[in-house]
């Protein structure tokens, strides 16, 4: 077994053990292997392993990707900052896209997502710490900005995602895991038929299942330390 296979299975374990400790069902959460800055040799190696869910922040590193790895059925997750220029290449070739932060934005993935295609699914990205460098709208204006997405063609509005500031501190964590929690029970009490809370990563997927999160997007953990030029 190599090296990415591996450390694949090492985590699927880890989402596993996470459930079980907080008596949560078994596939309660789902593995998001974040593939952005790994070549596509990575990502075919992990797809063998049985991996089929991979997710990619960046626009032309993606396109070169998805041609290399046409011959496989990947469920692709746009889960970087969106640029309204890069919106059509997203809109006509990824499954979901967990960061939407202005109802711009949904609206012309909406009108860019060819009629042959599944509804995109779609998470707000909320910024739950407050950090001035992170994308998201604060936690206090989600619920509109889910509101008028909901009703958008062509577009499956799924939950919420966040990537708060990096902390050790499992209270800090729960903490702010916890705030998205809180958002979607309000989403659904308001009669938004929602079931993702899109969070967790490598260093703190445990603390996120743990406060209800259904999908972990994890890449260091699976494909090595990055390596941005």
């Amino acid at each position: 077994m190599g090296a990415i296979a591996s450390a694949l299975q090492a985590c699927l374990s880890r989402v596993g053990n996470a459930c079980e400790n907080v008596n949560r069902p078994a596939g309660c959460a789902t593995l998001l292997a974040v593939s952005k800055t790994f070549p596509a040799e990575a990502i075919r190696e992990a797809w063998n392993a049985g991996q089929c869910r991979f997710g990619e922040s960046y626009v032309q590193e993606a396109q070169v990707k998805l041609a290399a790895l046409a011959d496989l059925d990947i469920e692709w997750h746009f889960i970087g900052p969106l640029q309204s220029n890069k919106t059509r290449f997203i809109a006509e070739h990824f499954a979901w896209v967990h960061g939407i932060e202005r109802e711009k934005i949904a609206q012309r993935l909406a009108e860019q997502r060819p009629d042959t295609l599944p509804s995109l699914n779609v998470c707000i990205q909320v910024n739950v710490s407050g950090e001035a460098s992170k994308h998201g709208v604060a936690p206090e204006e989600a619920l509109a900005l889910a509101h008028a997405v909901a009703v958008l063609p062509h577009l499956t509005l799924r939950g919420f995602m966040a990537i708060p500031e990096p902390s050790h501190d499992p209270v800090v964590q729960r903490t702010r895991f916890g705030v998205l929690a809180d958002l979607l029970v309000q989403a659904q009490q308001a009669g938004l038929p929602l079931d993702t809370l899109s969070m967790g990563m490598s260093a703190d997927m445990e603390e996120a299942i743990a406060a209800g999160s259904t999908l972990v997007r994890v890449g260091t953990a699976i494909f090595g330390v990055r390596t941005y030029l």
